[in-house]
């Protein structure tokens, strides 16, 4: 694809960092861009994905510095992750692949003060949300011819696997009331480009479901 989405909002989701290198989990971590990025600024990082494939493509492409990466195969529905141990866990266009209620696992995985943050996709709820919507295809379109030409006139763009698609996306207004349940204090904003940022920064209050 010749502009991604996801990559677009990248710089935004480092913006989000809480200070000092320290630890972060990257779930659906696809060919590691993102993963990269994060070790670029000298975190630590584990990637995982369900895909053998992406990770095969990822751990192949190694680690930029001066944070190590570590890459492996992994649900994070299922897979065991321990109480406090994260400052960062990012969540790029993967969390409609699993139950919206995988947050709550995500949140009791940060310390103190760490920080969530999901990229995702979700319906349009009101007309604002519609306008949003429909004001991305232009500026889309333009995206999309910029850096095609970009791609053609450096050789072309990145081969490699593809992450599985899926079409069926909570709608915002979905998103805002089960973040408000499950993640308490947090931020959801609507982007261009059909992504959704929701924010957490864990306070250390224990209740995983904001009860």
């Amino acid at each position: 694809m010749p502009f991604n989405h996801n990559d677009h909002y990248h710089p935004l989701l480092l913006d989000q960092l809480p200070p000092g290198p320290g630890l972060a989990l990257d779930v659906g971590c696809g060919t590691g861009r993102f993963a990269r990025r994060l070790a670029a600024t000298g975190m630590a990082v584990e990637a995982v994905d369900v895909s053998a494939a992406m990770v095969e493509a990822a751990a192949g492409l190694g680690s930029p510095g001066p944070g190590k990466i570590v890459y492996r195969q992994a649900d994070i529905t299922t897979d065991a992750l321990p109480d406090e141990h994260y400052d960062f866990i990012s969540c790029i266009a993967s969390l409609h692949h699993m139950p919206f209620a995988t947050v709550a696992k995500l949140r009791r995985a940060l310390v103190p003060g760490g920080v969530l943050v999901v990229l995702g996709l979700a319906k349009p709820s009101t007309p604002a949300d519609w306008a949003r919507a429909i004001a991305a295809f232009p500026v889309n379109a333009l995206a999309r011819l910029v850096v095609y030409a970009g791609e053609r006139l450096n050789g072309g763009g990145e081969d490699g696997p593809r992450a599985p698609v899926v079409d069926d996306y909570p709608t915002l207004a979905e998103v805002r009331r089960e973040a408000a349940r499950l993640l308490p204090g947090s931020t959801v904003r609507p982007l261009l480009f059909w992504r959704t940022l929701i924010t957490y920064r864990e306070h250390g209050d224990g209740d995983p479901t904001g009860g």
